[in-house]
């Protein structure tokens, strides 16, 4: 059998570095100590039916872990084999069903008395998001890299269908007549250059199984992160970065370049009601990413994983709010029409609660008895805040456990998700590159000229592939850091600081591609290979990281940029970055060998056959 080089490298790197796949699906060795305990990093969080425990999912630990709201302590830990994610309850509380976010994907069928894991549903390339139909009979997993949504008869317990949808679903709700499932996807899917470019959350149709409808977001939506469904089953809300990526990068003020969104749906019409912003005026609230209703459907409840806040928003007085704007009604200084509103930065002056928790990363969230719980991922901590606006006790961070000494990687990984040390916490390094790679969007940063956007970049080997930049103009990844934090985030932090970020990113390794088979070269990759030869591909494209980190005029330059070189990328995690070329035109890795080759100046592609080209661009995502 002939061997896949690129996948000897990744096995290799693995062994030396050995790292888990924590929630955002990241191969990497910061959230897991080599020796002694692993990091306690809480994402996600189920009630029990009784309401007297948490069931949390610790994403470093492996493990389900149970905490007893009557003491604030934990009562117990359930092993798993697996990285675990999300994990919701059966309905009527016997199991729960925990993704196991890894390559080889699996559903943990947990019996919650026994408290011990019953059952092993296969799953695709990391299960991420799950949800259960409110009878019981079907389970809904989203596969995040297959970028599909899987259905499974749970009487029989078999998968009974897998629904595509547009790219990285990571987070589902399930309407309380179970005739519908909304599905976040994290990215957008349109060329960079496009005039709208914008993350979708899928409708998804449960009688048939099909996708009736993806709703487009506001231009420049991306990271979807958390999605629920009003009790009343009559609206969805959707939790995202709005990023105002059409702007240069030349100041943060007023969410001059990224704000954080809370979007309406309407259920019925199956249409997007209004975007509101989470931020004020003078102070961002960075990265949400989970958000629920309360039972009684008064409140809804937002976590800011980058600013490590919590927003309660009374619901009714949203709603009047949207109704009036829509009517015409002048509502704040701001907003006088339902156009208005998405760029409103006081919008929720006077109905929501922003509460600073005391733990760092607030991911997952939930309500029980009376409480508002969040998963605090880095400080492995769970915050307890009291829903009643006239209670007096202060927020809390809650013990899951003796955390370890941070080591370095760790506190870099955790640097590049904190917003705190951006000019008014608009946002952090995880904002433009969530989960460590790409958004999906140019934005025009200013250190090669204006009016030149570039794609943004996969962090994963970036100091392993100097320079930096599509134009090269940083020398290296070093510089690199630290010139964001200087120009996007307008910070200066200690050098120890971005040296620790250096090595959480040095610490990066790629995650194994979808389209492998049993982790080798599918038939078609192979003969792409051979195709990757022919086509010269690797005379530029070579070595372990497939760049000779050099730079080419290959024709593609536009405007400003027109011939100039540019950087040779490395092709690693080719398939989970896409917009590509510099600018982000190309949606596909076949329209880069066809409609943007000019001449045949990146690779010799003109003169290969249909299948050919199939097989290159099934090679290429393979990587």
């Amino acid at each position: 059998m002939t061997r896949n080089p690129n996948r000897l490298f990744y096995i290799k790197t693995m062994k030396t570095l050995h790292p888990f796949l924590a929630i955002g699906v990241l191969c990497f060795l910061a959230g897991q100590q080599v020796f002694g305990a692993p990091y306690l990093s809480p994402v996600a969080l189920a009630p029990g039916r009784d309401g007297k425990a948490l069931y949390i999912s610790d994403a470093t630990g492996k493990r389900v872990t149970i905490f007893d709201i009557g003491t604030s302590k934990v009562a117990g830990a359930i092993s798993l084999s697996q990285t675990p994610a999300d994990l919701v309850f059966a309905p009527n509380g016997t199991h729960l069903y925990v993704a196991g976010a890894e390559p080889q994907g699996q559903i943990h069928v947990i019996d919650v008395a026994r408290r011990r894991v019953v059952n092993r549903l296969p799953a695709g390339h990391t299960p991420t998001a799950v949800a259960v139909s409110p009878d019981g009979a079907k389970l809904y997993v989203s596969n995040r890299f297959n970028n599909n949504i899987g259905v499974y008869d749970l009487k029989s317990g078999k998968e009974v269908s897998r629904i595509p949808v547009p790219r990285e679903p990571v987070a589902l709700a399930v309407t309380p007549d179970g005739k519908t499932v909304f599905v976040a996807n994290l990215l957008p899917t349109a060329p960079a250059t496009s005039n709208y470019v914008a993350a979708v959350v899928s409708v998804i149709d449960t009688d048939s199984n099909k996708v009736v409808a993806d709703l487009s977001l506001p231009d420049g939506s991306m990271s979807l992160r958390g999605v629920c469904v009003s009790p009343c089953g009559k609206y969805a809300y959707v939790t995202h970065i709005l990023a105002h990526y059409q702007l240069p990068t030349t100041q943060l003020e007023r969410g001059w370049m990224c704000t954080a969104g809370l979007t309406i749906i309407d259920v019925m019409e199956r249409k997007v009601v209004n975007t509101v912003l989470l931020d004020e005026v003078e102070m961002g609230a960075a990265n949400p990413w989970g958000v629920v209703c309360t039972a009684d459907g008064k409140y809804l409840c937002v976590t800011h994983s980058g600013s490590h806040e919590l927003s309660i928003i009374d619901r009714v007085a949203l709603h009047e709010r949207l109704a009036k704007a829509a009517a015409g009604t002048k509502v704040t200084e701001v907003t006088g029409s339902y156009s208005d509103v998405p760029s409103d930065l006081t919008f929720l002056v006077g109905i929501r609660r922003r509460i600073r928790l005391p733990g760092n990363s607030p991911r997952g969230v939930a309500i029980a008895g009376g409480k508002v719980y969040a998963a605090e991922y880095f400080t492995g901590t769970l915050a307890a805040v009291d829903i009643d606006p006239a209670a007096t006790t202060r927020p809390q961070s809650l013990s899951l456990g003796r955390q370890p000494d941070m080591t370095v990687v760790r506190r870099g990984e955790m640097i590049f998700h904190d917003a705190e040390r951006c000019f008014q916490k608009w946002q952090s390094c995880v904002s433009c590159h969530p989960d460590i790679r790409v958004d999906g969007l140019n934005w025009d940063l200013l250190n090669d000229g204006i009016g030149n956007p570039k794609n943004t970049k996969n962090m994963l080997y970036t100091h392993k592939t100097p320079p930096s930049m599509s134009l090269s103009v940083r020398e290296g990844a070093e510089a690199a850091v630290r010139s964001g934090f200087k120009f996007i985030q307008f910070a200066l932090p200690p050098e120890e600081e971005s040296k620790a970020v250096d090595e959480f990113l040095k610490a990066l390794t790629p995650v194994p591609s979808p389209h492998l088979v049993r982790g080798d070269l599918s038939p078609s990759a192979r003969r792409g290979r051979n195709v990757f030869r022919k086509a010269n591909c690797g005379d530029c494209h070579s070595g372990p990281y497939f760049t000779n980190l050099r730079e080419y005029d290959i024709g593609t330059g536009i405007g400003p940029d027109k011939g100039r070189a540019f950087d040779t990328p490395g092709l690693n995690e080719l398939w989970r970055t896409a917009p590509y070329l510099h600018d982000g035109r190309a949606a596909t890795v076949m329209e880069v060998l066809t409609t943007f080759n000019p001449g045949d100046r990146h690779g010799k592609t003109s003169n290969l056959s249909k299948q050919e080209l199939d097989d290159l661009v099934e090679y290429l995502l393979s990587l």
